[in-house]
């Protein structure tokens, strides 16, 4: 199955980022302790078609490339911190990943997650993405979260939390594990994975004076 990539490629950035990251990878360590529940067999919320280990390991390599990935766009003139993929549960294929690109396309719902969400049906020619997970540099917004629920996506795993993006902007706080509370369909959540690596998107110097432009247009 072919992959689908959306962004804006810069290699210098890519080099930047994980260069700066790097000292914020070696301390990931201090997140062991609260993912010991995630390298056992995923808990009873998931779905029957599942059915896997989670792999701890490979979570990271995934989150880190991820975050590389979003990094792409820091030295461009629309740079964002959210960056999402959805791969096949089962098999680890990559499907599709794609950036925020509310700026860009003018639309407040391009959000990360939602542009991969849409751009995995279109692919798939299916409303459903069961069978398939979703890693994202941010945990999801409500609004993404939900989106995750539609799409009766396996799972969801994100790097830096809700409360962390609210350090820079504007946010609805509710976290992604309480969207499914509240919900009659059922997806894991796993998190924060790699989040110092995740939060170092956000405390790009560029990223940083995009946030004080943004910040300045809200109300």
């Amino acid at each position: 199955m072919r992959q689908i990539e959306v962004a804006v490629p810069s290699a210098e950035s890519r080099r930047h980022f994980l260069r700066s990251a790097s000292f914020a990878a070696a301390t990931a360590s201090i997140f062991c302790a609260t993912r010991s529940a995630h390298a056992a067999l995923i808990s009873d919320n998931a779905p029957a078609s599942s059915g896997n280990v989670v792999d701890a390991a490979l979570d990271d390599k995934r989150m880190r490339e991820l975050a590389a990935f979003t990094a792409l766009t820091l030295q461009t003139s629309h740079p964002v911190p959210y960056g999402a993929e959805i791969v096949h549960t089962a098999s680890g294929e990559r499907l599709v990943r794609a950036t925020n690109a509310v700026g860009e396309e003018h639309d407040p719902s391009a959000h990360a997650e939602v542009r991969t969400i849409r751009l995995a049906c279109r692919e798939l020619q299916s409303p459903s993405l069961r069978g398939y997970t979703l890693y994202t540099t941010c945990e999801p917004c409500p609004m993404c979260m939900a989106c995750a629920l539609w799409a009766r996506l396996d799972r969801v795993v994100y790097g830096a939390t809700i409360g962390d993006a609210a350090r820079f902007g504007h946010q609805i706080q509710i976290p992604a594990t309480e969207v499914v509370k509240r919900s009659d369909m059922k997806c894991v959540v796993d998190g924060p994975i790699e989040r110092d690596v995740c939060f170092a998107l956000f405390t790009d110097p560029n990223m940083q004076k995009t946030f004080e432009l943004w910040n300045s247009e809200k109300p």
